[in-house]
């Protein structure tokens, strides 16, 4: 089995059979043999397995070590768009494992549908957004990526291949939703959408001058939109501490559009602007300066309340995606994102995390604040009721790892976890802690894998596989 060496410009290109690999967050790299092998052939690669396992790795876009197996086998799953399947009359799509939610909502937009949920990047495959269970800007409405799929087509360890859903194998199914590609290979889903009139949306947007403002305005209007997140100014302390942007709105209906862009409703083309140089200085262009004229000229530039402002869905949900390589921005040090949960009453805790970023004088650029709903069924599913806070830091930063496990121990001590997706520096113990059904999950895996085929670096630091 070799690598194609195509040149594709939705993937990243493996060109030769070892190769060197990291997360988004470009730190703590593994080699492994990478593979890239359509889903007919994924038996077959598996011949090549050692003791050192197997892992299905997407687009990269997990932040840490989630899509890597230093010493063993990693494979890419090859799919097109034009093999999805839509279903308009029950509002369904079928796809290949390997495809991105880019490539799907060029197919499923101009027809009337969305995903049900989607994360801050497009650029993650419909397999490993089954596998993180990834979350939205409508969690608190709808919940994560898994209460959205009706059956997955699976590869496991012993060469099978079985469909598995919510009533069919279900300790299977929620074993795999969220199961970070441990329990076999996800290779076809079947997703349901949500239909829209267009591919605009109608976003009401409010600058918010502290964090009780903040949480007092989510926690009473959320529920009237479908999407809803924040962005927070990590930097700011005192009176100002928590201070916001805050953005919530839906899919525009027909009606609300002009003229002009009633002519197609349903266009889509989203574009990435620019591409940032691989030849950033070492030490990237984020610092404390930097960021913080950012973020007050982010705050200042946001209007003091505005209403039914049309955005594209590009703009809306994945404002990021606009730059090409954007985690270049923090240099060969790379970044971690660190990425918490408390529940619904722990607020002083999520208070004081804030307090205590803001006071180390670290440097981020891109903190959200989201409301989650109820949790699916998934046992290592990271959403849970509650508040959760997303942050950027620049990695090797000094101190960083202490003040990271300080917060720690606050989080879980309020009941909260951290989320495997976006996760370097978590502990086992942490995840002891923060996901009580643990040992329910590991026993659905063992009974599908007791050799340990499935690998990764996440699983083994983490000691999720055991």
């Amino acid at each position: 089995m070799t690598p194609s060496g195509r040149t594709d410009g939705r993937l990243e290109v493996m060109t030769s059979p070892r190769r060197s690999l990291t997360g988004w967050g470009l730190t703590n790299p593994t080699v492994a043999d990478v593979l890239e092998v359509p889903n007919h052939e994924v038996l077959a690669a598996l011949k090549e397995v050692t003791e050192r396992g197997a892992l299905v790795r997407g687009l990269g876009r997990s932040y840490g070590d989630a899509a890597q197996n230093a010493g063993g086998l990693v494979l890419r799953l090859l799919g097109a768009a034009h093999q999805a399947v839509v279903d308009p009359a029950r509002g369904t799509v079928t796809v290949p494992a390997g495809v991105s939610i880019d490539e799907l909502l060029r197919v499923i937009v101009p027809r009337g549908f969305f995903v049900p949920v989607s994360p801050g990047t497009r650029f993650v495959t419909i397999g490993g957004a089954i596998a993180s269970d990834i979350h939205g800007k409508n969690h608190h409405g709808e919940g994560s990526f898994g209460n959205h799929v009706e059956s997955i087509t699976m590869l496991l360890a012993d060469g099978s291949q079985v469909v598995v859903g919510p009533q069919q194998r279900s300790e299977l199914f929620w074993a795999t939703v969220g199961g970070m590609g441990l329990t076999g290979v996800i290779l076809v889903a079947t997703v349901r959408l949500i239909p829209i009139e267009t591919s605009r949306m109608t976003v009401d947007t409010t600058r918010i001058p502290d964090l009780d403002t903040l949480l007092a305005a989510m926690t009473d209007g959320d529920d009237n939109y479908r999407y809803s997140v924040a962005w927070i100014d990590p930097q700011a302390k005192g009176r100002s501490l928590g201070r916001s942007v805050l953005g919530r709105g839906d899919h525009a209906r027909l009606e609300q559009l002009g003229p002009k862009d009633a002519i197609e409703p349903l266009a889509y083309n989203a574009k990435q602007m620019v591409t940032m140089p691989p030849l950033v200085p070492p030490m990237g262009v984020i610092n404390h300066a930097t960021v913080a004229a950012f973020n007050e000229m982010w705050y200042r530039k946001a209007p003091r309340h505005r209403e039914g402002e049309l955005q594209s869905i590009a703009t809306f949900f994945h404002p990021l995606d606009m730059v090409g390589r954007w985690n270049r921005i923090y240099g060969t040090r790379g970044m971690l994102q660190y990425q918490i949960v408390v529940p619904f009453g722990a607020e002083e805790t999520m208070r004081t995390v804030i307090e205590r970023f803001a006071a180390s004088g670290l440097a981020s650029f891109l903190a959200v604040l989201k409301r989650f709903g109820p949790a699916s069924l998934a046992p290592l599913s990271f959403p849970t009721p509650g508040w959760t806070l997303t942050l950027d830091v620049p990695a090797g930063t000094a101190g960083l790892g202490e003040l990271l496990h300080s917060l720690d121990r606050l989080v879980l001590d309020a009941g909260g976890r951290h989320y495997f997706a976006k996760d370097s520096v978590t502990t086992p113990e942490a995840v002891r802690r923060g996901y009580p059904r643990l040992a329910e999950w590991k026993a659905v895996r063992d009974s599908v894998d007791p050799i340990g085929v499935w690998q990764s670096d996440l699983s083994r630091r983490l000691g999720l596989t055991d």
